[in-house]
Formats: C-alpha cells, structure tokens, sequence
C-alpha cells in the first residue's frame, strides 16, 4: 500500500524550502563538486543571496533568465539565486544545437542567458555562444562574482542570518522552473514546472524511500534534464544528503574514481552511463553505494548482470518519469525491487489507464498529482501557459500496473507500429536485440510497407548483425515473426541525446534518408 502524502510537506516556494531544510538538519556541508570546496546550507545561501542581488540589478521581477551551465556547484548557487530574487531559472540543454537551442529561447521569452567563460572554453562551446549572442544576451557569471565587493559579501552575511526576511516572497504556484523535454520522439517541449511541483515531487520520493541525512548523492547528470535537477540536485538538499555535483555523465573513469573518494551512497544514472561505468569500474569502486537510480530510458539486463558478476551489486532501481511530472513517477524500493518493472507509482499521485485498440495488456498512462506540471508554453506567446486539458497528464505511455502496484512499461504509443493489422511495441522488438547482442547498442524504427502497413528497421552498431539470429531467437521464445525486422542498418554509432537516451528524431530521419537513396 502507498504511504500518504501530507500537503503541508510542499506548500512552501523551493527557496522557504531550502531554508525549512537547514533549520531541520542544522548548517551541515551540503553541497560539494569536482573542485572540492563544500558548501553548508549558510554558504549556500548566501552565496544566492549575493549572486542574486546582482541577476537582479539587470532582470526584472519574475523575468525568464536562461542558464546554460553543466551540473557544478555554479548551477545550483545560480538556480537559487534566482528565486531568492523571484526570477524564474531556464534551464538551457547546451547538447541540443543551435537551432533547438534559438527555438527555446524563442518560446521562454528569453532576453538574458547565465554561463561561464571557463564552461564554454572547455566545453567547445564558443561558436555556439557567438550565435546565441544573436537573440539573447550573454551575462558571464565570472564577471559578476569579480565585481562582489565587501558590501556584497556584508548584505550576504546579513541575508544568510535572516534569510525569510531577505528573500523576494513568492507564492509555491508560481513558476520553479521552465525545462524543455528531451525531443528523442519529436521537437523538444517547453514545460513550466511550479515551485510546488519541485518540491513535492523531493517529498513524494523520500517518502517512497527512506534518505538517510549522512548519505552523499552523486549526480553526473545534466541540470537542464529533469531528473537531474529534481533528483540530482533538490531531492538532496530538501532533504538533508549532501549533493555531489559532476559536469558530464561521459567522463566514466573519472566519475567511478571518485564514488568511493567522494563516500557516494546513492548515483543518479541512466543505463547508457550505468553500462559503461560498470566497463571501466575497479573492484571497490561501488562500495560505498546503498544503491543506484535508474532512470530516463530502460534498464537492459545486460547492465544488472554485469553489475551482479563484477562487483556483487550494488542494486539498481528502476524509475520512470516525465519532465512534466517534476519528474519522477515511479520507482523502485530498496527492499521491494522488481527488475523488468519500474516500481510503484510515488504517494499523492492518482493514476488511470485509457484502453488502446490493439493493445491487449494495460493501457494509456494518465496521471494527476502535486507534482504534475503547470502546463506548456509555445514561442507564439510565451507568458501564456497553456494548461493540462482536463487535469490529466497523457504521459504517451502504454503501461501495465499489477495487483501490487508494480508498474511495466509496455512503450510509448508512439513506438507502437501496426503490421498487418497487429500492434507491435518497437521497444519489446529493440529487446529481441538486445538479447541476441547484449553488448551492443540497438534502436527499432518503422517506415510505411505498401503490404503490410508498417515495416520494422534495426539501426545497430554490431557490424556482424544478421536477421536469421534474432529470428531463432523469436522462435524459440514464441516471439511472433513479424516482430522480426526484416532490415537492418548498421551504424557506427547508434545517435543518443546529452541525457543518454536514444535520439529517435534523429535514427528516423537515418532511416529515412536511407530509404530515399
């Protein structure tokens, strides 16, 4: 059975909440990143107060301010200097290009754009700067922490003693964040997620599972993706764990060199990562782990095992979620994992399941609850919000939900293709790869067929693929042929976004320009 939520645990704007979080666990080292110089609840708080009284010297009262940074101690000294100032933080995917990039900035109604020279240099990033540049203003942070004198640093000491009195009041339904949701099946959304969304969205999970204060939470994850925020970043601090920043989910080395350095209790990951630290992780790398999140895209087998074999553990637990749900769903519990399920739907959530023709088992998620997002915004008006019609959020999402509440994605409605006349998941069709080739990285896309409707197209990096394997192994576990592929494009890479998940947009338009040759 679910717990309860009490509302009176997210009736508070995200800045009262980080406040309510120091007076609960004291002024305790909070947050930490790869340049080693922790900060306490206090340190945190004014250094907002500090930088925020300089954002807002040149913003205006709940303007729209973009942040293009990697996941640091900067990004979130910066998010919340925002709303110390009632600002509202953009969160901008520098991984998305410049036209997705333009496009957001179009549609939040962005004037001023927050980064750092030393991001950008090592990032790359310097002729998609010059080209921003053109539509919104570049404000480097560098240039406004080197013009903080002792008056700024006197207001900060004053404002971290008092900080209810300081801050800009601001009411929890007002905006928290604007974010734009992956694009891997389509043009990327633009989401405005409340401040009571965020955090009743860090209740909800720990009150789905015990957090312990003295536990350190690593996020590798990008802030401009929900789950690193939310998880990564808000999770931790309202809740007491210190929250151990890192730039780039890439670096894998690096990353698990650091888990047993940092003491990390929990690591926030999508199987991408998962899979290829696990690759290049030493024996004790994971040790001090209780346990590992999942999240944003399927955890293969592959990455259990490999986890199990290696290392003895640690557990990995599913999740699922959507940016416009702050984001988390569902999730695993420590002492109640189901692997192949994504876990149970989180307290103070309501959820029902629409029927699909075709589609036997479950049915079209829809969702309500306090963490369900304001609504989208569209580059023809950007102040306007336009709300959830009827107060239920269509995740897109084809799920199963046992007696006990155990969630199993089926696959998004969108990744179903209809071969003559039967409804087949393309992701149950990327299982029959995965399985045939664990070590391999697959994606199933499907293209019109003058015969049958649909057709199925593999795009995989195994070079030696064929179609008779996965057709033996269809056989052999009563798999229907026609979820068999019947063409396969090998790639040298399979296109994934920042985030990791795969880039679908991108495999299609492959697959397509392939067809068209």
């Amino acid at each position: 059975m679910r717990q309860p939520l009490d509302p009176q645990t997210y009736d508070e704007p995200i800045f009262d909440a980080l406040i309510t979080a120091r007076e609960r666990f004291g002024d305790k080292e909070i947050l930490e990143d790869q340049d080693r110089h922790p900060l306490t609840y206090t340190g945190l708080i004014r250094a907002a107060f500090v930088l925020g009284r300089k954002i807002a010297g040149m913003t205006e009262a709940e303007e729209r301010v973009a942040v293009l940074l990697p996941s640091s101690s900067g990004v979130v000294v910066t998010f919340f200097a925002l709303h110390a100032f009632a600002r509202v933080p953009v969160m901008l995917n520098f991984t998305a290009g410049e036209a997705n990039l333009k496009a957001a900035i179009k549609t939040a109604g962005v004037k001023k754009i927050l980064s750092a020279k030393r991001f950008i240099q090592q990032a790359k990033l310097d002729e998609l700067v010059d080209q921003l540049k053109t539509v919104a203003e570049i404000v480097w942070l560098d240039d406004l922490r080197a013009s903080i004198k002792l008056p700024d640093k006197l207001y900060g000491l004053t404002a971290g003693a008092a900080p209810r009195r300081f801050r800009k009041k601001t009411d929890p339904d007002a905006p928290g964040v604007v974010l734009f949701t992956s694009g891997s099946f389509g043009a990327p959304k633009g989401v405005v997620l409340s401040q009571r969304n965020l955090v009743a969205n860090a209740r909800q999970i720990s009150t789905h599972i015990h957090l312990k204060p003295e536990w350190v939470m690593f996020n590798p994850l990008p802030t401009f993706h929900c789950f690193g925020l939310t998880g990564g970043v808000i999770l931790p601090l309202l809740s007491g764990l210190k929250a151990f920043q890192y730039p780039s989910p890439l670096h894998a080395k690096t990353i698990t060199d650091l888990l047993p350095q940092v003491k990390a209790s929990v690591l926030f990951a999508t199987d991408t990562f998962l899979n290829q630290y696990a690759r290049v992780a030493e024996p004790t790398d994971f040790s001090t782990l209780e346990f590992i999140v999942g999240g944003a895209e399927k955890v293969r087998e592959e990455t259990r095992a490999l986890f199990n074999s290696k290392f003895g553990g640690p557990v990995i637990l599913e999740g699922y979620g959507a940016t416009e749900a702050a984001p988390v769903v569902a999730v695993n519990h420590p002492d109640r994992n189901r692997p192949g399920t994504v876990g149970q739907i989180l307290p103070g959530m309501d959820y029902r399941l629409e029927p699909v023709p075709g589609i036997d088992a479950g049915g079209r998620l829809l969702l309500q609850g306090p963490n369900v997002m304001s609504g989208y915004i569209t580059a023809d008006d950007p102040r306007a919000v336009e709300p959830i019609e009827g107060g239920w959020l269509d995740t897109g999402d084809i799920v199963d939900v046992d007696g006990e509440g155990y969630v199993t994605i089926r696959g998004r409605a969108k990744r179903f293709a209809k071969i003559a006349g039967e409804m087949v998941s393309l992701t149950a069709v990327e299982g029959i790869a995965v399985a045939v080739w664990p070590d391999q990285r697959h994606a199933v896309v499907s293209v019109p067929d003058s015969r049958k409707g649909e057709r199925l197209v593999l795009v995989t990096d195994n070079a030696a693929a064929e179609i008779a394997p996965m057709t033996e192994w269809a056989r052999t576990n009563g798999v229907p042929e026609l979820a068999v592929p019947r063409k396969i494009m090998k790639v040298g890479e399979v296109p994934v976004l920042g985030t990791g998940k795969t880039d679908y947009v991108a495999i299609q338009k492959m697959v397509e320009a392939d067809k068209a040759a």
